[in-house]
């Protein structure tokens, strides 16, 4: 037995931990972009999964990336995670399914911007670029809305060995075209510095608002919508602790490689 005035200050202690978030063990912070593994070592041809979406689901409720052998697309959204695969089916996915890149946070809006007129692809381009409150920033973007045309993409899943870089690979993509749909566009803005770790710029997918569409934004125009912006000024990498990522050699990336990949072009 604890002397009485031990059992207090054990009791104290203890309502310090349970009362304020910043002492408490195992705390998530919600303002962080938390990313798995690197572009660079995604687009050298490491598509293994090295993270379940459980574990990842653990750091937020937003986000996309991709699965275990590049199958497909990864959209999550309020807290679901959507794959869209190679040949357009896009399923939702249980808390087994691995990934080996991926990116999330807790969406938190700090900005919303109506969309009241059509937007073609240049002005939703420029009405993003306006929306960031600093190009040294990461931000989540989520644009919800009716969209007269979404032209979207997906990749293969890959087998073993893995001998085609992701550049490789993104020229035989499956190509969707949707018109006259409603659903929302899930991305994020990385700044420069973060070259080689994620995409400087926009990376944004889509998925429609049934959930049977989606896939790697390559152009979109807008009917109507509304804008949502978190700026996230935290950042999150966990690494793979895999063999293959220690011996991988990673190189920078060229831009023709990196504009196949997230462009399409």
């Amino acid at each position: 037995m604890f002397p009485r005035s031990k059992t207090r200050l054990l009791f104290f202690m203890v309502a310090i931990l349970v009362c304020c978030p910043a002492f408490g063990l195992g705390r998530v912070e919600r303002d962080i972009l938390y990313q798995v593994s690197t572009l660079d070592a995604l687009m050298a041809g490491l598509y293994d999964g090295v993270q379940s979406i459980g574990e990842l689901s653990r750091h937020g409720d937003f986000g996309l990336g991709t699965f275990d052998a590049l199958d497909g697309e990864m959209v999550v959204l309020d807290g679901r995670f959507y794959q869209v695969r190679f040949d357009g089916t896009t399923t939702r996915v249980n808390k087994r399914f691995t990934t080996p890149f991926a990116c999330v946070t807790f969406f938190d809006k700090d900005l919303t911007i109506p969309l009241t007129v059509p937007h073609d692809w240049g002005r939703i381009q420029g009405v993003l670029d306006g929306a960031l409150s600093s190009r040294n920033a990461f931000h989540a973007i989520r644009i919800d809305g009716t969209f007269l045309f979404v032209k979207t993409r997906s990749v293969p899943r890959q087998e073993k060995p893995y001998t085609r870089k992701l550049a490789e690979i993104a020229a035989e993509q499956s190509v969707f075209e949707m018109r006259n749909i409603t659903g929302t566009i899930v991305g994020f803005f990385c700044p420069y510095y973060s070259k080689g770790a994620n995409l400087p710029g926009f990376h944004l997918h889509f998925i429609s608002q049934d959930r049977t569409q989606g896939g790697h934004v390559l152009e979109a125009s807008l009917l109507h919508g509304t804008l949502f912006v978190d700026e996230t000024l935290g950042f999150q990498m966990s690494l793979p602790s895999t063999d293959s990522f220690r011996r991988l050699v990673i190189q920078e990336a060229d831009k023709e490689a990196v504009s196949v990949v997230e462009r399409g072009k």
